[in-house]
């Protein structure tokens, strides 16, 4: 037996122990506060990024490219995992957290401009990114080395997934969507680890975001305004 999944049992034991009783209330129902779609990248901690350890609190998604969207016979759609808690367990917030350093974004930018060829499970999910992020490539600035323009993109794909829960008929007006770039390569100002604001409710100029909001002024900052 491989001793990495030999220490996770070990670990699952000790959570088992901590969480036994954490569990009263939510054995037949769940209404989390809000719903998160986070890049499934091994260096972005889910629940870790908020500090979270309270089970039925956060309903956290997770996939490459923190995408929103999934291909249906109708046409694209916000992603069914996406979708549950604002449609069914009262949840009125979604928070896209992009991260820097993507891989995703990365492998999405290298085929846009380079052509890329992957197994056709990641080219399914580098072509649900593509289409956001073609306008975006485009629009980079000169002369940027290539980690910039990847986390220029990062934002700029979370601008999109935002965009698309917005103008989604399923999401209910009532959600609040907001948009956050997780950082642990110190491309913000601040430490590794913060999460960044970007964009509240599709507004993402950080002035007025800080005037708007001023609770999180300190939190907000972008890389690219485009």
């Amino acid at each position: 037996m491989d001793e990495t999944f030999l220490t996770m049992l070990e670990r699952n034991a000790d959570h088992a122990d901590a969480f036994e009783e954490r569990f009263d209330g939510l054995v037949h129902e769940q209404h989390p506060e809000a719903v998160t779609v986070s890049c499934s990248d091994s260096r972005v901690l889910q629940d870790g990024i908020w500090g979270n350890d309270e089970p039925g609190w956060l309903f956290t998604c997770g996939n490459i490219g923190n995408r929103v969207v999934q291909r249906t016979d109708a046409g694209p759609r916000v992603s069914g995992d996406v979708l549950y808690p604002l449609a069914h367990t009262g949840t009125d917030v979604a928070v896209v957290v992009g991260h820097t350093g993507c891989g995703a974004v990365t492998a999405t930018y290298d085929h846009l401009t380079d052509g890329l060829s992957e197994p056709p499970g990641i080219e399914h999910c580098i072509d649900l990114l593509a289409p956001g992020l073609a306008s975006g490539v485009e629009r980079l600035p000169d002369e940027l080395t290539r980690e910039a323009a990847v986390n220029h993109l990062v934002e700029y794909n979370v601008d999109r997934q935002v965009e698309f829960l917005l103008e989604s008929e399923d999401v209910p007006d009532s959600v609040e969507v907001l948009g956050v770039v997780y950082d642990f390569q110190n491309a913000y100002d601040g430490k590794r680890g913060e999460v960044h604001v970007i964009n509240v409710d599709g507004e993402t100029d950080p002035t007025t975001l800080r005037e708007t909001y001023p609770e999180i002024a300190s939190r907000v900052e972008r890389r690219w305004t485009y």
